[in-house]
């Protein structure tokens, strides 16, 4: 496998990833103001998968551009 398969393949595990971050967010503001007091939690989760992602994306359009 390719460094460029691996990096699409570490890609998408990080878009799950992000997505799952997401939904998390989303139910906890669903159940508001019930569990106000796990917004930071959550949110730091979901700040630090969306950053990863952001690299990662960052890092495979580089690699295409090499190719």
């Amino acid at each position: 496998m390719s460094k460029l398969d691996e990096m699409r393949k570490e890609f998408r595990k990080l878009q799950l990833r992000a997505a799952i971050a997401k939904m998390k967010l989303l139910d906890l503001a669903e159940n508001l103001p019930g569990k106000w007091t796990d917004i930071e939690e959550v949110a730091e989760e979901t700040s630090a998968v969306f950053a990863e992602l952001d690299g990662a994306k960052r890092e495979l359009a580089a690699m295409k551009k090499l190719r």
